[in-house]
């Protein structure tokens, strides 16, 4: 079989990622080096070389976009459509598996997803029938206590409030959320990864279904899943099903919405004695980029080490530029940006700004 085609553009680490056979896999990948392709042509070499048909693979991204550019990818690599595979992600999966159980998960057939801004409107809702004030308990934050501990798996029933009396109006405001939503139908989205991880653990014929028919699960941007999306993987896995994930704790950066750095650490031991893979050859930058990025980045704290190269030389030595406010700083852009356009001849549009 002729497997140029897989293997011819990938580098070294990259080609060991592809053909690795390991039942758990964790492919650390620094940023611009690649993760992407290298996800896709696993992909591609467990369909051709391995011959697992493309419903025995779920692959697992974390934007609708980057679901889309995947599908499109293997598409263009296999040179046909890979039917019967399930690409999407952990919402959109976790979706499809309710809108197919719905019974088995305790829903209605039609039952509706809520958006943020619908979520939000019921609280409102909801403060107005216990009497409660909105200037002292904030709508946000409460939306923000429920899709929380959500994210970290916790019904309002296994909240433990400490006995602590605005603990306990948190946890009855959960309550009451999690109630109007059975009755009106509706499940936002913390509630269909919960939902779906419940699913599991209810039905544990039709967890082996899903676990007989996925022998492959891969992930892209592991170092984004927070507490209920790792649950819902170590399940849907088991024993059996071979995972590869792919990310890169020195870009975890949603803290702040859930995710937990600590999977990335866990997996190795979690998955059954994991094999791990570097992808440190970056593609984007020069190496007095990388050198500086290296050397900020080496401080950070649980981290695995890497260090990040390129084959594109040195470059340009990098600028540190500091203002007294933000005008002057707006001024010398506007000056560099002028600069660019009428000496160096740079057109308009090969310049940007990040900020």
């Amino acid at each position: 079989m002729d497997v140029s085609t897989i293997l011819d553009p990938l580098n070294t680490a990259q080609r060991e990622a592809v053909t690795n056979d390991s039942r758990s896999l964790l492919v650390l990948a620094g940023a611009g080096s690649g993760k992407t392709r290298a996800l896709v042509h696993r992909i591609a070499w467990l369909l051709q070389v391995q011959n697992v048909p493309a419903s025995g693979v779920l692959a697992v991204t974390f934007t609708n976009k980057a679901a889309k550019e995947m599908r499109a990818r293997i598409g263009e690599l296999l040179q046909m459509s890979p039917q019967g595979m399930w690409v999407g992600t952990f919402h959109g999966i976790a979706h499809r598996l309710l809108k197919s159980h719905w019974q088995d998960a305790g829903l209605p057939q039609n039952f509706q997803i809520i958006d943020s801004d619908d979520q939000l409107r019921m609280v409102k809702r909801l403060l107005k029938e216990h009497q409660l004030d909105e200037t002292r308990w904030s709508p946000k934050s409460i939306q923000w206590y429920i899709n929380g501990h959500k994210d970290e798996g916790r019904r309002a029933a296994h909240v433990d409030h400490h006995n602590d009396p605005h603990e306990k109006v948190l946890q009855k405001m959960y309550a009451a959320y999690e109630q109007a939503c059975e009755r009106a139908g509706q499940v936002d989205f913390g509630e269909l990864l919960l939902r779906s991880h419940e699913l599991w653990l209810k039905h544990p014929v039709l967890l082996q279904h899903y676990q007989q028919r996925f022998a492959h699960i891969l992930v892209d941007e592991f170092q984004d899943t927070n507490a209920i999306q790792y649950a819902w993987l170590r399940v849907l896995a088991g024993d059996h099903c071979a995972i590869t994930a792919v990310g890169d704790d020195d870009q975890s950066i949603y803290g702040w919405r859930g995710a937990r750095i600590e999977n990335i650490q866990s997996f190795e031991t979690d998955f059954g004695n994991a094999q791990t893979i570097k992808l440190e050859q970056n593609y984007r930058s020069t190496n007095s980029i990388l050198d500086a990025a290296n050397a900020v980045i080496k401080n950070n704290t649980d981290r695995r080490e890497k260090r990040l190269w390129s084959d594109k030389g040195r470059g340009e030595p990098i600028t540190l530029w500091e203002f007294r406010d933000d005008e002057e700083e707006a001024q010398a852009i506007v000056e560099e940006l002028n600069y660019n356009r009428r000496i160096k001849k740079v057109k308009w549009r090969d310049q940007a700004i990040l900020f």
